[in-house]
């Protein structure tokens, strides 16, 4: 149903193409007015041409035989020609302008123009003027316009009946038309508007024109990027109450057990690592969050040479990480990478995290690769060659007593395939006996 006040794109189009028929319709109908006024005109002319030349000799003998070879005094009236059905006005008058002849349906005033060959008009008279190849004598002939005004009339009257008929039966139609036509529109809106929340599969119609065709793709778009949202709304939280229980219960144990025994300082210190434990996991997940949305990823120069710099700033402001960590740069100016600098200062963090706390005793080694590379380096037990792939994915851990690569590397894999960036691991890393490594490739 339309809503009152808005009208449809059909009555609109329906409207827009009727206007715009009907102007071009009116200009042809001026067009054809001009045209079929110039041609029955010029047909008139060339038929008052041909009158005038076969009455001159006409008129000339019965000026002769009227006359008796004499000059009157007064015009003489001459019969109408048995083979011209309507008497033809016309006088003859010589080159002194004085009357000598005239048909008994003319009147002086009809030819009130000046004495030239050719024609001339009055308001009611077409006249034409032919000199007489060898004597002084003109023969004007007159031709009603109003004659003229009636053929055009009729003949117009003929061609507009037609056409005005025509109006309705093409609004009609076009009307028609554009309702056909607009039907897959109103197919997309009913398919579109048949969606609810729940249901975020893509829209699939056959036979959309090239223009519906693009609105689909762009709405199927719109309903992938819903579903991811709410893909990595509804892994949130899973992922929450799978990484928060155990941390919850265990502080509120601690804490349990600490006011059972007089608020130990052992047990209160235990509480506080579980509290730890539970913050570090809450800030991976929103971590895991921010990295699977792709929320406000931008692609703009970074120097990756800084970016290592910063992080590594971050892990030697603690004493432990600080004699561990090192970090090498080439000596060569590189070009800066399309990326987004605090995705990618989330990842190589989350690397380095996994590196010192999985090779607890060894050095960790950040380090920058021209030309667009970065790697996180360890010297611990490595992983084996068939659970490099595995590692990649959420909750996975390398041994039971410990995180190891697990949820840290999903969310470098994640934030690495938002980036166009390529993640490789290895494990021994290449020219050493154990160790593991994570080289992150970005795109040229």
């Amino acid at each position: 149903m339309h809503k009152p006040g808005r009208t449809s794109l059909a009555a609109r189009l329906t409207r827009t193409l009727i206007l715009s028929v009907g102007a071009i319709w009116l200009l042809c109908v001026l067009a054809v007015v001009w045209y079929v006024d110039r041609e029955i005109s010029f047909n008139f002319d060339n038929e008052l041409v041909e009158v005038s030349h076969r009455m001159f000799d006409i008129a000339v003998e019965q000026y002769d035989s009227l006359s008796g070879g004499k000059k009157p005094e007064q015009p003489l009236v001459a019969p109408a020609p048995l083979f011209i059905q309507d008497e033809v006005v016309y006088q003859m008058v010589d080159g002194g302008t004085r009357l000598l002849l005239h048909s008994s349906n003319a009147r002086p005033d009809y030819f009130d123009v000046p004495l030239a060959p050719g024609f001339a008009d009055t308001p009611d008279w077409r006249i034409y003027t032919v000199r007489h190849p060898t004597r002084d004598l003109y023969l004007q002939v007159a031709d009603p316009i109003s004659e003229r005004r009636e053929a055009v009339d009729r003949t117009l009257f003929g061609l507009m009946v037609p056409l005005i008929t025509a109006l309705p039966l093409l609004g009609l139609v076009l009307w028609r038309i554009a309702r056909h036509e607009l039907r897959p529109l109103q197919t997309l809106a009913d398919e579109i508007a048949s969606r609810s929340s729940t249901d975020l599969r893509p829209i699939e119609l056959a036979g959309l024109p090239h223009e519906l065709r693009s609105v689909c793709d762009d709405v199927n778009h719109l309903l992938e990027r819903l579903a991811q949202a709410l893909n990595v709304e509804r892994a949130l939280a899973a992922n929450a109450a799978h990484e928060l229980r155990t941390p919850l219960a265990a502080a509120r144990l601690r804490l349990q057990t600490a006011l059972d025994h007089g608020l130990s300082r052992q047990d209160v210190q235990a509480a506080l690592d579980s509290l730890r434990q539970l913050s570090h996991r809450a800030e991976k997940l929103l971590q895991l969050s921010r990295a699977e949305s792709g929320a406000a990823l931008a692609r703009r120069p970074v120097d990756l040479v800084k970016l290592a710099g910063a992080v590594a700033e971050e892990f030697w402001q603690d004493a432990r990480a600080a004699e561990r960590l090192t970090l090498h740069v080439p000596e060569e100016t590189m070009s800066p990478v399309q990326g987004d600098v605090d995705a990618l200062a989330i990842g190589l963090r989350n690397l380095i995290e996994n590196a010192l706390r999985y090779a607890p005793e060894g050095a960790v080694e950040l380090e920058v690769v021209a030309p667009r590379t970065v790697l996180v380096r360890d010297s611990g037990p490595g992983v084996a060659p068939d659970k490099l792939q595995a590692l990649r994915e959420r909750h996975v851990r390398q041994t039971d007593d410990r995180t190891g690569y697990g949820l840290g590397l999903s969310i470098v894999t994640t934030i690495a395939e938002h980036q166009g960036a390529e993640l490789q691991l290895l494990s021994p890393p290449p020219g050493r006996a154990r160790g593991f490594e994570a080289r992150l490739s970005m795109p040229g």
